[in-house]
């Protein structure tokens, strides 16, 4: 294990429904995203973590401070359950909770003759957009989270730093093909100096992207200026699902229908027109009540939340086990759509089991499942 030049040669981004060895979560902590003292988002990571953990390892970073709830809900063992011997929690310190923006990313060199070679890329983080228009005024330890993970677990580093990135702003169909929206890797606040050309030169050369899909736009009010992990994913090789609304007075409407012309359009980096599904966000926006603002304690220089604030919620932000498809479900008005969507999912993923989990809490917090997971393909370290 060591550091690597700037340079990928030869590896790639794998796709997320490839085979692989585990995942990363945090353990949420922080007073101005999880309110209340995280109690009722402890309950959702941990539901989280038991559909993950029934087939793969799950890595928990957990403080010091936060240790025994996490200690309590995950490795309790009253029920017997066989999901907990995947669990492993290790202490980190960080600022907040979102181990798919601060984790590192990982890449694979294919080999045929033995296992895939795993390298582990640490980015810049700057708590999705620095002094520009980042959520809160301090991310030391979340910028070194992936390094330090990495070196803990004996993971070659490929350090992309000055280079500004989250893992939650690139998708990958594991052949060449890397999506991205124009309204995240464009903003002001991550990476200014760099034109829309540069930073496809980057995501070449680190992320080993033969095809760079721009999709304009992302999810209405996603603060992370529109990750493309919640508007749209691929389902596997050639085939996305992409967030939708028939709602033409829906402010989501003209996003998800800039991304369909977009996708309809281009092919991918081995020639194929997609295939396109679309998975219609939840029929009745998701809002911030009164009850879930008064529980949040924010620090000096974080962005701050409202009553009746729309959160970003969509049913793409989901994870792939190597068993299932963890997606997110909404209830209240929504029970109808969460059906329909995991319905979706099922006729579209017949080969797995689709595993609905209520993340309101999650949402409430800024994100979702994908959000707090990151993926580590299987492979040699």
């Amino acid at each position: 294990m060591g550091d690597m030049s700037t340079t990928n040669s030869g590896f790639s981004m794998p796709g997320e429904f490839e085979p692989h060895q585990g995942c990363i979560l945090i353990w949420p902590e922080r007073p101005g995203s999880w309110i209340y003292g995280a109690k009722a988002a402890r309950v959702a990571f941990r539901n989280v973590i038991a559909a993950i953990a029934q087939s793969e390892h799950v890595y928990v970073a957990v403080s010091k401070q936060a240790r025994a709830s996490a200690e309590g809900l995950l490795c309790g063992n009253t029920a017997n359950e066989s999901w907990q011997e995947n669990v492993e929690l290790f202490t980190a310190e960080t600022d907040d909770a979102w181990a798919r923006d601060v984790a590192p990313t990982f890449v694979i060199k294919k080999d045929d003759k033995s296992e895939n070679k795993v390298r582990a890329i640490n980015w810049e983080f700057n708590a999705w957009g620095g002094t520009v228009d980042g959520l809160y005024a301090s991310w030391e330890k979340d910028n070194a989270f992936a390094s330090f993970f990495a070196k803990k677990y004996g993971y070659e580093i490929c350090d992309a730093s000055p280079f500004v990135l989250e893992g939650g702003s690139i998708h990958s169909d594991g052949e060449g093909t890397v999506m991205v929206t124009e309204s995240c890797l464009l903003s002001a606040g991550r990476n200014p100096s760099l034109s829309k050309g540069e930073i496809e030169e980057r995501l070449r050369r680190y992320l080993g992207a033969q095809k760079v899909l721009w999709l304009p736009r992302g999810i209405y009010m996603d603060e992370t200026n529109e990750h493309v992990d919640n508007v749209c994913a691929f389902l596997r090789p050639g085939e996305v699902v992409l967030a939708w609304t028939d709602h033409e007075d829906d402010p989501q409407y003209a996003l998800s229908k800039q991304c369909l012309d977009y996708l309809e359009t281009e092919r991918d980096a081995k020639g194929r027109k997609l295939v396109i599904h679309k998975l219609p966000i939840p029929d009745v926006p998701v809002c911030l009540t009164e009850e879930e603002v008064d529980g949040y304690a924010f620090e000096e220089g974080e962005d701050e939340r409202e009553v009746g604030e729309r959160l970003a919620a969509s049913y793409v932000n989901f994870y792939f086990s190597n068993g299932a498809v963890v997606m997110p479900v909404f209830g209240g008005d929504n029970e109808t759509s969460d059906r329909r969507a995991v319905e979706l999912m099922e006729q579209w993923n017949p080969d797995r089991k689709v595993i609905p989990i209520y993340a309101r809490d999650i949402l409430v917090g800024g994100g979702n499942i994908h959000c707090i997971t990151q993926q580590i393909p299987a492979g040699r370290k």
